[in-house]
């Protein structure tokens, strides 16, 4: 019967998930990025007008291959640009190599045809040599073009509790104007950092997760002088250990031995899951250090007080501000950002000026 490429369904869902729990991300840390219990309430956060392509195997009625596509609106070169974003490339490790990802892409290229974006952003771990070989290396001939735009540093911070310095205030329904207006003023001198609106963010707090009161405010002289929030995506995405490499497999045991006595969380075991929150809505004005030292450590201290183990910051190497992120105890992952295009797309990337990049890590 074969294998058919089309558009998910809600009859997919529980298929989708288990592909998702069979097939993690491979490096030095296997992790199996979950979406229960609904893998289409996880779509809604990665942007707008979300299509899911899915590979069927007929014979086994099982979802054998997976990959998105969504659109958001951004800054590039400070101007709001429509984008769109390509993520959750899964194949069964059994169907690889038979042309999945191609006859994906072919059904990605009508659909762009159909409505034209010019370019997608596009993130690959750099462990993942697999998905850059496919993707960046060796591409197909219908395949968009992928331009190296960023090379990312993802920070799991372990969280703990700290005294809040002063000016530093959990935000209210009040704040919320005043909020809009920084983002939307501070937010263009980063590259593809979120064109944020009331609309937007209320969609977030209302139906994915993110708290009014976990985003942290930092105020001088009574204006807002940077953000950040705790985001908790736990209640539909999920970040399962499904194994170690490498010497870490041969450390974790010794670390976690020794975590009580050190009062640092142990790292999970295979099987379980990171007890984590994203870093979100990251922003200060001029790059000032301080403030982001101070907005950091209550966002930690946040963090450590609902529970949770670590708190996940993303990064473009070059953000001034990720030189004091690295000063906490923390495990590092890279992943390389890509501006998929293609040919009529117009060389966006030749466009892009040299301003650091900002994506929001918890939509990816």
């Amino acid at each position: 019967m074969g294998i058919d490429i089309g558009f998910a369904t809600p009859a997919d869902d529980a298929s989708i998930r288990g592909l998702l729990h069979r097939e993690p991300v491979g490096g030095r840390i296997a992790i199996s990025y979950e979406r229960d219990p609904d893998f289409a309430i996880g779509c809604e956060a990665s942007g707008e007008n979300v299509t899911v392509l899915v590979a069927r195997d007929l014979e086994r009625d099982a979802v054998v291959g997976l990959a998105c596509r969504s659109e958001r609106e951004v800054y590039l070169n400070s101007m709001p640009t429509r984008l769109g974003y390509l993520g959750q490339l899964r194949i069964d490790r059994r169907y690889r190599g038979r042309w999945l990802v191609s006859r994906g892409y072919c059904l990605l290229k009508r659909l762009h045809e159909r409505n034209p974006l010019p370019g997608y952003l596009a993130a690959v771990t750099m462990d993942n040599r697999e998905a850059a070989g496919i993707l960046v290396e060796r591409p197909r001939k219908l395949f968009p073009s992928f331009h190296r735009i960023a090379d990312y540093h993802t920070l799991a911070l372990r969280v703990k509790h700290a005294a809040r310095a002063p000016g530093i205030q959990a935000a209210t329904p009040n704040d919320m104007p005043e909020i809009v207006r920084f983002l939307q003023s501070e937010g263009p001198r980063r590259q593809f950092f979120p064109v944020w609106t009331t609309h937007r963010l209320l969609a977030l707090i209302d139906n994915l997760g993110l708290r009014l009161e976990d985003i942290q405010i930092a105020r001088r002289d009574g204006s807002i002088a940077g953000l950040m929030s705790m985001w908790d995506q736990s209640a539909f995405k999920q970040n399962v250990v499904r194994s170690y490499a490498g010497w870490m497999k041969l450390a974790v045991p010794l670390y976690n031995a020794t975590a009580p006595w050190l009062k640092r969380p142990r790292l999970p075991l295979p099987g379980e899951k990171i007890r984590n929150a994203y870093a979100a809505l990251v922003c200060v004005a001029g790059d000032d250090t301080a403030v982001f030292r101070d907005l950091l450590a209550a966002t930690l201290e946040r963090a450590a007080t609902c529970g949770l183990d670590y708190l996940l910051l993303g990064l473009d190497e070059r953000d001034p501000l990720l030189g004091s992120a690295r000063e906490h105890p923390h495990i590092l992952y890279q992943s390389r950002l890509y501006l998929a295009e293609w040919p009529e797309g117009g060389r966006l990337h030749a466009r892009l000026d040299h301003r650091p990049s900002y994506v929001e890590i918890a939509t990816l």
